[in-house]
């Protein structure tokens, strides 16, 4: 495992941010009105794979560019370890144990749930989705468009988006039919394309320039969610779907590798194209853009974590409540107000974007929120007080919890197991259980677990 830079120990009850370029003046001062907000979230990328995070045989040039010009956060945590409940967090600002969707299936968002896309839009934003919802099918309540989306194009389905030569993505309510050729094609869309001509993520990157073409003159709210470098789960062994391999095409990798490498890149690539369209529009000092991965590394399509180790120093990856599974890279870049060249310790969630893009907008969050507004991390050199619970609750084959609190992170498996501690600061890779030497702190995580979430019908506890 490599050493990432900036995951150092956090001083107890406040994290530090450790400034290497140095803070402007403008960077203190708010700004004359709100600004554009990109939120850019990648599909199943590891901590590990980002140049900037410590990744050495996989080329992200664009993004490790946007680490020096923005702030690069080392303790950001997904919403959850899997792709449907970790978007339900970021969209609601509610963790898993409140959230409404709290696992992959087909649940929806229902009227009384509040997006950040609803609350943008009270400033004036227009609001657009480009890429996987996962939260609503096009004749539920959870559809992107009664959800505060103006404009939407992607994927409805998590399933439909594991094929990235889909037949049909979706345009607000209405189908979009494209060349690709798929046999055998799954109610949902889900299958492996035969002939494959349209890309799904190059159709989404195309989308998100034109979106900001069209609204350049603000503010707007752009979530970008691309399904890279998410592998296609009926592929097989082979099942990393890309264009072409790139400058991987004579590595002397196995093929899934070379393919995994190749899609990163891509991601990498499409991402410096949107940031460059910023650039030439003149709207860098009017966008806060957010780059980050839904849930930490895979183990699908034949790709194996550890070739490149994606998941860096942590332990685990997707569909593990350890840190390799839920902590994730972000990047933040607002030229003028984010410092640039910055390492930040400060510990996030997603559940923190929607009240702090509130802030950002200059508009009220809505009430009973778990995240916090976390713009005083992103604007200023001191961070912020970390001494609340961060929580999560994953349903698959068992029921697992886990907590962060300060330093110390906390997970049991059923509400009567085993709680195990470990001490992140010191221990990233959680390789040493601390609970029988802390009593005080087990009680503590335990108290909180009592009262962290409220029944769900839709996810019981198994």
């Amino acid at each position: 495992m490599h050493a990432v830079p900036g995951s150092s120990s956090v001083a107890r009850g406040l994290a530090a941010c450790l400034v290497i370029l140095g803070l402007s003046s403008a960077a203190r001062a708010a700004p004359r009105k709100p600004p554009n907000i990109l939120f850019i979230l990648a599909d199943d990328l590891g901590y590990g794979d980002l140049g900037a995070y410590g990744q050495k045989r996989i080329a992200t040039p664009n993004l490790d560019r946007m680490a020096a010009q923005g702030t690069r956060f080392t303790q950001v945590y997904a919403g959850s370890t899997v792709c449907a409940p970790s978007r339900s967090v970021l969209m609601t600002g509610l963790h898993t144990g409140h959230t409404r969707i709290r696992g992959n299936g087909r649940v929806a968002l229902q009227p009384g749930d509040v997006t950040v896309a609803e609350v943008l839009k009270t400033k004036g934003y227009r609001t657009g989705l480009v890429g996987k919802w996962g939260l609503g099918h096009e004749d539920t309540t959870g559809a992107p468009g009664k959800q505060g989306f103006d404009e939407f194009f992607g994927y409805l389905d998590q399933g439909h988006a594991h094929n990235s030569y889909p037949t049909y993505l979706w345009r607000n309510g209405e189908k979009v039919k494209l060349k690709n050729v798929v046999p055998n094609e799954a109610k949902s869309g889900a299958g492996v394309a035969t002939e494959k001509v349209d890309f799904s993520n190059e159709l989404f990157t195309q989308e998100a320039l034109s979106f900001i073409d069209r609204h350049k003159s603000g503010p707007f709210f752009l979530y970008l969610a691309l399904t890279s470098p998410h592998a296609n789960n009926e592929g097989g062994k082979l099942g990393i779907e890309v264009p072409d391999l790139g400058q991987y095409k004579d590595k002397d990798w196995p093929e899934v590798e070379k393919r995994f490498a190749a899609l990163v890149t891509w991601t990498d690539a499409a991402v410096g194209r949107v940031l460059d369209r910023l650039e030439a529009l003149g709207l860098d000092e009017q966008t806060i853009v957010f780059f980050t991965s839904d849930n930490g590394a895979h183990h699908e399509g034949g790709h194996d974590a550890d070739f490149f180790d994606s998941n860096g120093p942590l332990r685990g990856t997707k569909r593990s409540l350890t840190e390799g599974g839920i902590r994730v890279p972000m990047i933040v870049r607002w030229s003028g107000h984010v410092p640039s060249g910055r390492v930040c310790d400060s510990i996030g969630h997603f559940a923190d974007f929607l009240p702090t893009a509130a802030a950002l907008a200059g508009v009220k969050a809505p009430k009973g929120l778990d995240g916090v507004d976390g713009t005083a991390a992103l604007l200023d050199t001191k961070g912020q007080a970390n001494d609340r619970f961060l929580y999560w609750e994953f349903h698959e084959k068992a029921f697992v919890q886990a907590v962060r609190w300060r330093n110390w992170k906390a997970i049991r498996t059923g509400l009567d197991g085993k709680l195990a501690l470990y001490d992140v600061g010191k221990d990233i890779g959680e390789e040493q259980d601390l609970a029988a030497q802390n009593p005080d702190v087990v009680a503590k995580v335990q108290a909180y677990l009592k009262t962290a979430r409220v029944e769900s019908k839709e996810w019981p506890i198994k």
